[in-house]
């Protein structure tokens, strides 16, 4: 759900059931809009790593359809998530790859999720999948709407996460060693079990630690 400056306005929490907040969701009549579907993503960069110092994303995602993302920085001491994001469909998913390394960019990293979305009043709320665990993103026109959803889906709001998954993989770099150069997949996790504390976060639907 995107405001009309193109502005994301997202906040993130670690769920520990996420098939009992998918359950609490059909019981508050939230609407489904995509039902579970794998999702691919290619993060680009130039070969001097100049979008990441920015803290600028370039992405290209498959999943029903293939999508061009421009993330610019995120907004700093905001309640939640406040970042540009410009975003368009492309016919081929291959043929912008190609596009993209033509002018220079560089694949820097590959990420997998699977992604389910549900519309609850004025928000998106989608329940995802990562190799390391398990994440709501509940999407908004600003932050006291995602607030309010958040506290009917019964989560504590101090355990909300306001980074990316990426930076998330990036904290577990530093315990993991093993997964430097590695690509945040579904096949590079298939042996190893990741615990909240690992990533830095507690399961917002969890009694209070």
């Amino acid at each position: 759900m995107k405001n009309k400056s193109d502005q994301e306005i997202e906040v993130k929490f670690y769920i520990a059931d996420l098939d009992l907040i998918q359950k609490k969701l059909i019981q508050l009549d939230a609407s489904l809009l995509q039902d579970r579907c794998f999702e691919s993503n290619l993060r680009f960069d130039m070969p001097n790593n100049t979008l990441q110092k920015q803290r600028h994303v370039l992405r290209l995602r498959k999943d029903t359809q293939n999508i061009l993302t421009f993330k610019g920085a995120a907004e700093e001491g905001k309640m939640v998530s406040v970042r540009q994001e410009i975003e368009v469909v492309v016919d081929d998913f291959e043929t912008m790859r190609h596009i993209l390394e033509s002018l220079g960019y560089l694949v820097v990293m590959e990420y997998e999720k699977y992604r389910t979305t549900y519309r609850y009043e004025n928000c998106l709320v989608v329940l995802d999948e990562l190799p390391y665990g398990t994440f709501i993103e509940i999407e908004g026109p600003e932050g006291n709407s995602i607030q309010d959803v958040a506290q009917k889906l019964n989560l504590r709001w101090e355990t909300r996460v306001t980074t990316s998954y990426v930076y998330l993989f990036d904290i577990l770099k530093k315990t993991h060693p093993e997964f430097e150069d590695k690509n945040l997949t579904f096949s590079v996790f298939s042996s190893v079990k990741i615990m909240p504390d690992e990533l830095k976060v507690h399961p917002a639907d969890f009694p209070k630690f």
